[in-house]
């Protein structure tokens, strides 16, 4: 696949996400910091020049114009096989790709954080904006991808401002640390363990740290994600495979990884509260689902909360959640909608102008045809801007049983107000 810069982009979507995907197939297609300037340069000798690449827990996602954006899809895919060593078609059924006004909703709707697995995560509008950053800085962006960007910083502005998807993560990050405190006092005390990258965890976790949590270590089955995040949260990261053993030295544990399994059972928990020589335990688990066995519960010393428990503390359930995202929603829907329109208009200027072009070469013919006579110069003047609607109108009344011609009067009559009783002097003076 090659680029045609002469040709305008097309935009599209090509990502695995936490709907279409296991967080294995993700830790193994995961692009590290490190190597997200070598992906983009592949993406370039792939044939596309314009593309974002976000890769967090929940989301490795390439969005990007391309004038053949189904092809630039199969590309990416293609690239997430080689990355994930897979068979292509492996990877195809589980790569969600949209084009076109698919491809610009899902954009917005990514900025909003509106398709995350915790609605309304403050972090991803600013991974969003790095990701750009980093194209631009590459050389990968262009007209339509720009566009469509600061389109959607806008619209996510918008339901962070005029709605409350915003504030949900936040309310439940104090949530968390209220009950860590009722648990545990004072946080300067305190040890803290964050198992797994999701973003609600990382927000959490630094929550914690801005309180005073003493230290906090990171794990995750992905070491290069879980270096990422501990460069972000000045942390020092484990081994995954230390995790026991690291959950028997932390206070305070906040498990973000939703693999489909439980991490730890009431067993395993069992034995670490006897390495705690049954000190208590705050277990926030973020999971979805729950990475901790809501079992553990039973035993001394194990204070286990998840995201439904979390709300119920906050006093915001599922149907506010659900009411803010809908609103969210319809803000999004007028962003689009502003965005079509505005883009509709932009496309229309360069035939607006051709016409005019072509209306006063028309004029300066009739002029000199005319000499001085007026009356004779405006005469050839509405002939000759006549002459090829009418001719055209005529070729496509013969060739059509009459759909195309009914089509073409009602544009002709709209276009010139041939319905209305005649322009008026403000029409003329416009003109």
């Amino acid at each position: 696949m090659t680029g045609a810069p002469s040709q305008p982009g097309r935009l599209f979507t090509a990502g695995l996400d936490h709907r279409t995907s296991t967080l294995d197939l993700r830790d193994r297609v995961f692009i590290a910091e490190g190597e997200m300037r070598g992906f983009l340069a592949a993406l370039r000798q792939a044939g596309i020049d314009q593309a974002i690449v976000m890769s967090t827990c929940d989301r490795i996602e390439v969005q990007g114009a391309h004038h053949r954006p189904e092809e630039a899809a199969r590309a990416v895919t293609r690239l997430f096989a080689a990355r994930a060593r897979e068979p292509e078609a492996v990877i195809a059924a589980r790569v969600a790709i949209c084009t076109d006004g698919a491809a610009l909703r899902r954009i917005f709707g990514v900025a909003a954080a509106l398709e995350s697995q915790v609605l309304g995560e403050p972090q991803v509008l600013g991974q969003v904006k790095s990701a750009h950053q980093l194209a631009r800085a590459a050389g990968m962006t262009g007209p339509e991808l720009e566009a469509a960007l600061q389109a959607a910083y806008g619209a996510a502005k918008r339901t962070r401002s005029e709605t409350a998807i915003g504030e949900r993560p936040v309310t439940l990050a104090s949530a968390a640390l209220q009950l860590a405190r009722d648990v545990h006092g004072d946080m300067a005390r305190c040890t803290g363990l964050l198992v797994g990258t999701g973003e609600l965890g990382e927000l959490m976790a630094d929550h914690l740290r801005a309180a005073g949590l003493r230290s906090l270590a990171v794990t995750a089955p992905s070491g290069g994600r879980a270096e990422d995040i501990g460069r972000r949260l000045s942390s020092h990261v484990v081994s995954f495979a230390d995790m026991e053993s690291e959950m028997a030295n932390a206070d305070i544990v906040i498990t973000a990884l939703g693999s489909g399994r439980h991490l730890i059972g009431p067993e395993a928990m069992k034995d670490i509260m006897v390495r705690r020589r049954r000190r208590a335990v705050f277990v926030v688990d973020l999971g979805i689902p729950a990475d901790v066995d809501p079992r553990v519960e039973t035993l001394d010393g194990v204070f286990r909360y998840d995201l439904d428990d979390l709300e119920k503390v906050t006093m915001s359930g599922r149907a506010s959640r659900g009411a803010a995202a809908a609103e969210a929603w319809g803000i999004i829907e007028q962003e689009l909608a502003m965005f079509a329109r505005s883009r509709a208009e932009r496309d229309a200027v360069p035939a607006i102008a051709a016409l005019r072009r072509h209306f006063e070469s028309a004029r300066g013919q009739a002029l000199r045809q005319a000499g001085n006579d007026a009356e004779r110069a405006t005469e050839l003047l509405v002939n000759r801007l006549l002459h090829n609607p009418s001719e055209a109108l005529r070729q496509i009344a013969a060739m059509d049983g009459g759909g195309d011609r009914v089509m073409a009067e009602h544009l002709i009559r709209k276009l010139f107000r041939l319905d209305e009783s005649g322009p008026g002097e403000d029409e003329e003076s416009r003109i």
